[in-house]
């Protein structure tokens, strides 16, 4: 199997891409920087075209059976105009699927649960709810892939939760730096759950999608089995930093005083509310989530 991932060289593109070398694929990298991309067999890096303007995809398609589409701009709220979303993350994947229309077997994209929900939910997250994104970033995602159905090219969407694993950016990498503080922290007493995925479980969804005839022209969300309370998780990666835990009972409003205090008070919903996911649509289709998201986590904290 002949692959094409773009958007190589970001979070998941750095661990994706030699886990499907190793696995025996063979893969074509593209970044915008194909230097970044660490050289090793079954891999070849490509320059990727620019997404902000209409791209011809023909020479990195060519010898490729299979597409996994990961560029795009990440959720960055208030950051970023409202068009720069719909180009990069709408309009270049209708045209990318559009030419890779009878060339492939299979257009894997990466969107997010952000296509499917906000930022919180009172009850499990399925994708038999009809999709209600809140923020452009998922509106794009959730329009990216209405697009990609229409095109006619043989498809499956990913919807991941928040992913984690070493080098991780946003909202993790924020507790992260608050885990490594000395102090004993608040978050005792945040028992509500979230839904995360390990890096690995991600990856082997993606392989698990590449090789099964049922997954074609699905849409699936992808998270670890089981969700995790603000206090385990803060606690597990402490944990890996071998370290005691030491989390207290506090009112939410000292919470919210000490996010402030590392610039991250925008995040509160992101920590409080409980955002839990149900992954059984794409279990039953014979992927298993191995890493539970305490141990990934632990792990996460020592690769650091």
């Amino acid at each position: 199997m002949h692959i094409l991932v773009t958007g190589a060289s970001g979070f998941i593109g750095q661990s994706l891409v030699p886990a499907l070398a190793k696995r025996g694929f063979f893969v074509r990298a593209a970044a915008r920087d194909p230097a970044r991309i660490t050289q090793a067999p079954n891999i070849e890096p490509i320059a990727m075209p620019n997404l902000a303007e209409p791209a011809d995809w023909s020479a990195a398609l060519d010898d490729v059976s299979h597409v996994v589409h990961l560029a795009g701009i990440a959720h960055a709220p208030g950051t970023l105009p409202d068009g720069v979303y719909a180009r990069i993350n709408t309009e270049a994947v209708a045209e990318f699927a559009g030419q890779a229309k009878g060339r492939i077997e299979r257009f894997v994209l990466m969107s997010s649960v952000r296509a499917q929900a906000g930022l919180s939910s009172p009850t499990t997250i399925t994708e038999t709810e009809p999709p209600a994104p809140t923020e452009i970033y998922g509106r794009t995602k959730l329009e990216a892939e209405r697009l990609l159905a229409a095109s006619g090219v043989d498809f499956t969407v990913l919807r991941p939760a928040v992913v984690y694993g070493p080098g991780v950016k946003g909202n993790i990498a924020s507790l992260a730096t608050i885990a490594k503080t000395p102090m004993p922290l608040p978050f005792g007493g945040l028992d509500n759950r979230r839904s995360l995925i390990s890096i690995d479980n991600l990856i082997a969804a993606v392989a698990h999608v590449l090789q099964s005839e049922q997954t074609r022209n699905e849409t699936y969300l992808v998270a670890d089995a089981t969700p995790i309370s603000v206090a385990a998780l803060v606690g597990a990666m402490r944990e890996g930093l071998g370290r005691p835990p030491q989390l207290v009972k506090m009112p939410h409003g000292a919470i919210k005083r000490l996010m402030k205090s590392f610039g991250r008070e925008a995040d509160w919903e992101r920590v409080c509310g409980t955002f839990e996911i149900d992954a059984s649509k794409l279990m039953a289709t014979g992927w298993k989530p191995e890493v539970a998201s305490p141990d990934g986590i632990r792990q996460m904290m020592r690769a650091k």
